[in-house]
């Protein structure tokens, strides 16, 4: 049986165009059991009912740029597994307006919409506030770009393939302590938004670590957009580097104005940094920021080549990390799904869990005991325009 794909992308809650079978026990992650269950296992694996499956990205909003990436994610996986025989996927994308209260809605109608699995939302304020109505109703979740400290501890039906700030930073940091010789560095972040404020946290810690000084923490809102005063204020300090941890929208105006100010010290950012944006509405003053990342183009295996040949014909474009991490959840979920060759949510939580070395874009990906990611991290250096590895 050759899979098919249906998606839909709107601006707000929408009618769901799912072909849902059967109907779900709340709590219980059994829905649909004897339709979902197929027989083989692996590539063999035949399921005759439509497998579906709702995803919950902020396309517009604050956020719509990363949104806008795992979007191209999502949908390059499912062509692709669409020439896969044995499972039909239905794949339904909502837009979450970067707006937590959004989400919590369309999760509640993906919930009742007995759909096998969830993926998203974009940003972890969202998924601390959206995945609990997930957890209750047994339905599994894949958080795809879910940084923040204790998104999985929300419970055993919550899942991640993204690297969290823990995991990334502290390497972030010796790599750049090494490279540049730090000593005293300002931390700026926004203490209005989960994401930010974990990142905060984990730059703390790892600075400690290192024994790197931090002269002065300096908070913003996530909508600011003139950092200049507070610019100034750091550049008294006469710190050896920023470290910032900010979302995207804000981390063009504050790494510009620094440039402009004449700060002209490494600035090294969290994962929302991890944005072409940087590099294109930023030009020149991106040149020199570091990121830690969970992928980089350059990597070699064989599925991130293959991944960068196909997302370039069919968009034209480079990925991002937004993009390879998508793209790697939805081929993640097939992983899951072929093997106990089932698409019951309790099967599914189960094989997600389970999950150990699978070859993926993002490298050897397992996810571990607390259902968290583990695969290689990298740190990058914007040279020339473009994210590269920073040696």
């Amino acid at each position: 049986m050759r899979a098919q794909l249906t998606t839909l992308a709107a601006a707000s809650a929408a009618t769901i165009l799912l072909a849902a079978c059967g109907s779900g026990e709340e709590g219980g992650g059994s829905a649909a059991s004897g339709e979902r269950a197929g027989e083989g296992t692996g590539d063999s694996c035949t399921i005759e009912a439509p497998v579906p499956i709702g995803a919950v990205l902020s396309l517009t909003g604050a956020a719509a740029s990363y949104g806008e990436s795992q979007q191209k994610g999502l949908e390059l996986a499912a062509e692709e597994l669409a020439e896969k025989e044995g499972v039909t996927y239905e794949l339904t994308i909502e837009d979450d307006q970067t707006d937590p209260r959004q989400g919590i809605t369309l999760f509640d109608e993906f919930v009742t919409s007995d759909v096998s699995l969830i993926i998203g939302p974009t940003l972890s304020n969202a998924a601390v506030q959206a995945d609990p109505i997930a957890q209750e109703a047994g339905v599994p979740v894949l958080g795809i770009s879910n940084t923040a400290a204790g998104v999985t501890e929300i419970g055993d039906y919550i899942h991640r393939n993204s690297l969290t700030e823990s995991a990334v930073i502290p390497q972030t940091i010796a790599k750049a302590t090494e490279e540049y010789g730090l000593e005293k560095v300002v931390v700026m972040y926004s203490n209005d938004d989960a994401f930010t404020e974990s990142g905060f946290e984990a730059f703390s810690g790892a600075l400690e670590d290192e024994g790197v000084e931090v002269a002065e923490e300096i908070t913003f809102s996530k909508a600011d957009t003139d950092f200049r005063a507070l610019l100034t204020q750091a550049k008294e300090s006469q710190p050896d580097a920023l470290v910032v941890s900010a979302l995207i929208e804000a981390a063009i105006p504050l790494v510009t104005q620094a440039r402009e100010l004449g700060i002209d010290v490494p600035i090294i950012g969290g994962n929302g940094f991890n944005n072409p944006r940087l590099m294109a509405d930023a030009g020149d003053a991106a040149e020199g920021v570091v990121v830690g990342a969970a992928w980089n183009s350059s990597s070699d295996n064989p599925e991130n080549q293959a991944f960068l040949e196909a997302f370039e014909a069919k968009y034209d474009a480079q990925p991002d990390q937004f993009a390879a991490q998508a793209y790697t959840g939805l081929k993640l979920v097939d992983e899951a799904v072929r093997s106990g060759c089932s698409a019951d949510r309790e099967a599914i939580k189960e094989a997600l869990g389970g999950l150990e070395n699978v070859p993926t874009v993002l490298g050897e990906f397992s996810i571990d005991e607390n259902r968290d990611a583990v695969h290689p991290a990298v740190v990058q250096v914007v040279q020339d325009g473009k994210f590269t590895v920073l040696e």
